[in-house]
């Protein structure tokens, strides 16, 4: 963590904006007290990991020789019980 004056920053944004990422955060303070942050830029989130698997090879020759048929649809069964507490 850095620590800079505003007059710093005024002088020098385009140095500090870019030097953000190397210190990773810049507090800019004003008369002794911290004013504000420059924060850099966090990399993409990966997807999360049951957003992209992929189905093993034994459970697609299982859907491919007909013996998994598949279950109910979940959001089906959810509104049903949530209808049947409603009433």
């Amino acid at each position: 963590m850095k620590v800079i004056t505003i007059r710093e920053l005024h002088q020098n944004t385009g140095r500090w904006v870019r030097q953000a990422s190397h210190f990773g955060e810049i507090r800019v303070s004003d008369n002794g007290r911290i004013i504000a942050k420059l924060l850099p830029e966090k990399p993409a989130e990966s997807p999360p990991f049951f957003s992209r698997r992929t189905l093993s090879p034994a459970f697609r020759r299982l859907a491919a020789g007909g013996k998994f048929r598949g279950g109910t649809d979940s959001t089906a069964s959810i509104s049903a019980d949530r209808e049947d507490r409603a009433t």
